[in-house]
């Protein structure tokens, strides 16, 4: 309102047009909105405004007006306002876009990354696009306040492969040896706390040759940090101001210190290492409830070492036939064998195996904590395997049945992870974040002799379910990262041809040190309410690795594959 009576010039494309005779009205949009413009008493005016189209790009001269109280506008910022045309003038024509520039639209995924370009006019991508400006510059200003050195790492590198496959360069001056895109720059941040730079980030692009889905991309970008003489008490804190300093761009103030969750009891009582904490359903375990029970398959559970565990459905004891059927078979789909419902009846209490008994079924209810209005689902198996697939059927429940609350913000800790995981196809142990993770020092002595009791001093930072990143106090003395090494089946030879460069820094005074990387798309998608990273990317592969706008990958020119010494087979 401040800009009425003032001239102005509009600099956009044509959103909308209005025909009306003797008078034409225009919305035009750039990326800080709509604004409309009126068109009358000038002939020559408006045959130029009723030439032009949806997508032209235009100029716009005129007189800032305040609209007629009737025609006010409330869904627009600028609704108050209007622009009294003096001056139009075409830029440039357009052809009619496969699809409508707007938010509210039906158009596949795939036609809208293909013409991407008329996809980021919409206004929701530019939301998004900015937000993610808005985050990085936070952040930026944030490390910059804690003293952190913001470093470049090399993108071509060595291949030193942590789990994903890499991505691989062939080098031209060197034929027949490759470079590799980062999949992080683990190995490059180390090295840095080495050269005493002591506080290290980075706005990193990673690469990594893996399946995609909602939360992943083969190329992505990451908040790498990492800083010498760490703690993880010191880096929680840190971290959760750089988050903290993210939300404030969406005017929200989270709640710190955030919660801490071992990863065992992250497991046992949601099923995950990235609990979703917005609802509660948490999984119990009453397995001692069928040591001697009548019900054969819980007993026999329990007699082989495995369980019984279940969660209470808060309200569903009414639940149709139907509607149960749906839950047995969630249960069904997330990998249960089988799934055994019990609920509180007019008549008393109901278990959908008869042969569990009343009595039993009955300690299940109080055991659990179960209300007269709740049900109670149980799977059986081996601790660890139930509570995985309860805690999928977890998630698929509460968005069935509505039990996520709207705005809530869920943050936790999640930490003491196994260092290793055994790798049953391969016979050997991997590591369960990567071989750069420093043991617990209490575990260190069982390292060699025991490498599946051992903990590491790992951490994740979850929210609402989602894994906005991971880190670790990193292993800093040369023998200790050799023993790792050879746990995971690598040869002296084979360590030395990979991390030869590494170990050897290691043995110049390397300081204690510690760090963390946080997915970028990750917390913005989160923070703008997406359920894809690809809404927050602005040029995003799809779920099978290819862009459609360029359409890449591609094929190459024969000559570029002999420069490169080089021969694709058919």
């Amino acid at each position: 309102m401040a800009d009425v009576g003032a001239r102005t010039v509009l600099l956009g494309w044509v959103q909308k047009v209005r025909d009306l005779g003797s008078i034409v009205f225009l919305d035009i949009r750039d990326r800080h909105g709509v604004t409309q413009v009126v068109v009358q008493d000038d002939a020559d005016l408006l045959d130029r405004a009723k030439r032009l189209r949806s997508e032209f790009v235009v100029g716009i001269e005129g007189l800032v007006e305040r609209r007629a109280a009737e025609t006010v506008n409330a869904k627009l910022p600028t609704g108050d306002v209007e622009v009294r045309a003096t001056a139009v003038r075409l830029l440039n024509e357009a052809k009619t876009p496969p699809f409508l520039i707007g938010d509210e639209q039906n158009v596949s995924e795939e036609t809208r990354l293909k013409y991407r370009y008329l996809d980021l006019r919409r206004p929701q991508l530019q939301k998004n696009v900015m937000l993610r400006h808005k985050v990085t510059m936070a952040l930026r200003r944030y490390f910059d306040d804690q003293g952190f050195l913001d470093i470049e790492t090399p993108i071509l590198t060595k291949s030193t492969p942590e789990g994903a496959r890499d991505f691989l360069v062939p080098s031209r001056v060197h034929p027949g040896e490759f470079y590799a895109l980062p999949q992080s720059p683990q190995l490059f941040k180390q090295i840095l706390m080495i050269a005493g730079m002591d506080r290290y980030v980075q706005i990193a692009r990673c690469f990594r040759d893996e399946a995609l889905r909602a939360d992943r991309q083969l190329e992505f970008t990451q908040i790498d940090l990492e800083i010498s003489f760490a703690t993880p008490e010191l880096v929680y804190d840190i971290v959760e101001g750089a988050l903290a300093a993210a939300f404030e761009q969406i005017g929200v103030t989270i709640a710190r210190p955030f919660r801490r969750m071992p990863y065992a009891e992250a497991i046992a009582g949601y099923g995950s290492d990235k609990p979703d904490l917005r609802f509660d359903l948490k999984i119990q375990d009453v397995g001692p409830l069928f040591a001697e029970s009548p019900f054969g398959i819980f007993r026999e559970a329990v007699a082989h070492g495995g369980t019984v565990r279940g969660f209470v459905i808060p309200g569903a004891a009414a639940a149709s036939r139907r509607e149960l059927d749906e839950i047995v078979e969630m249960a069904r789909q997330a990998g249960a064998g089988g799934l055994i419902y019990m609920r509180r009846t007019a008549d008393g209490v109901q278990s959908s195996a008869k042969a569990i008994g009343e009595a039993a079924t009955t300690a299940v209810l109080e055991t659990m904590g179960a209300a007269a209005a709740d049900l109670v689902v149980l799977a059986s198996g081996a601790p660890e395997a139930v509570s995985k697939v309860l805690g999928q059927l977890r998630l698929t429940v509460a968005k069935k049945r509505n039990l996520i609350p709207d705005g809530a913000w869920e943050l936790l800790w999640v930490t003491d992870f196994p260092l290793f995981e055994w790798n049953a196809d391969e016979q050997r142990w991997d590591s369960l974040h990567h071989p750069f993770t420093s043991p617990r020092e209490e575990d260190l002595p069982r390292l060699a002799s025991d490498p599946g009791s051992v903990r590491a001093r790992a951490y994740d930072v979850v929210l609402n379910g989602w894994e906005l990143g991971g880190g670790s106090i990193r292993i800093h003395d040369r023998d200790t990262q050799a023993t790792v090494f050879r746990l995971l089946g690598l040869s002296e030879e084979q360590a030395k041809l990979r991390f030869g460069f590494f170990l050897e820094a290691l043995e110049y005074g390397t300081p204690p040190h510690g760090g963390l990387a946080l997915g970028l798309d990750r917390i913005v998608a989160m923070l703008a309410g997406e359920s894809s990273i690809r809404e927050v990317i602005p040029f995003p592969k799809t779920t099978q690795a290819v862009d459609l706008m360029s359409d890449a990958p591609s094929t190459v020119d024969a000559a570029q594959l002999r420069e490169l010494r080089l021969r694709t087979e058919a």
